[in-house]
């Protein structure tokens, strides 16, 4: 595997470390990122020998959500994206439905579709610098990928409402009295302390944490399958009914450089 890859993969001893690898767009998710994620969660629920496995990003930020290029190359092939979060959603629910326990290490930002795969996990550390929130809004999108059902869950009603309704960013020390993150820490230790908390879960890898995990998915809140493609109908809705790929274009042309044109 090579750096230039969207997924680096490395395996320390029975903890699978997955790193987003699209630095220059913030880990921006796109066709590539999610069916090489997608590819890792077969690969490491198949291996006796991973017993965790935690997604890390590569670069500034741990992601930064879906990339806007994406949407608007579907859009001018007169697509809808709601197909592409719909792989996206789909990933995010295999990684929370994975009998084996998920740790997700934050830095730099982690907004929409990186907050919503955050939320797909089952322990989450971050640095303490760490910007995080739905994001949505200031794009003129609506969450696709998980955030409104499974962000209140995490974070509780009025958090979760404010941090969809508005859009706004936080510090990852806005959180630490939600009980959502397992420990917040200055960027210098995140490593450390990410890896002792891996080693924490694996110490107690067996059948019966996987049946565990299996099961506190299955009755975690009601039917999250309903509540997810009532998710995805209102993304596709938004979709059409707004301008939200003028407003992305808007937002991209400062940014725009040769080789994105090319």
């Amino acid at each position: 595997m090579t750096d230039t890859e969207p997924l680096l993969v490395e395996q320390r001893g029975t903890v699978r470390w997955l790193l987003l690898n699209r630095p220059k767009r913030r880990n921006a998710l796109d066709v590539s990122l999610i069916e090489a994620l997608d590819k890792q969660i077969t690969s490491a629920e198949a291996d006796p020998g991973t017993a965790v496995i935690a997604v890390a990003g590569n670069g500034p930020s741990f992601c930064a959500g879906g990339d806007f290029h994406q949407f608007l190359e579907l859009h001018d092939r007169g697509e809808n994206p709601v197909n592409f979060l719909t792989d996206i959603s789909a990933c995010f629910s295999r990684i929370a439905a994975s009998p084996k326990p998920w740790v997700a290490v934050l830095h730099g930002h982690a907004v929409a579709g990186g907050l919503e795969l955050a939320l797909a996990c089952d322990v989450v550390v971050a640095a303490d610098t760490t910007l995080i929130g739905d994001g949505h809004l200031t794009r003129r999108l609506v969450p696709a990928a998980g955030s409104s059902v499974r962000l209140p869950a995490a974070v509780g009603r009025g958090m979760s409402r404010w941090l969809l309704l508005t859009g706004e960013l936080l510090p990852a020390t806005a959180f630490a009295g939600t009980g959502w993150i397992r420990a917040i820490v200055p960027e210098p230790d995140l490593n450390t302390t990410a890896t002792r908390i891996c080693h924490q879960l694996a110490d107690r890898n067996s059948p019966a944490q996987h049946r565990l995990k299996t099961l506190l998915h299955r009755i975690d809140g009601i039917a999250p399958e309903h509540a997810l493609r009532e998710e995805l109908a209102t993304f596709a809705d938004n979709w059409e009914a707004s301008s939200v790929a003028d407003a992305l274009r808007d937002f991209l042309a400062p940014h725009t450089t040769k080789a994105d044109t090319t």
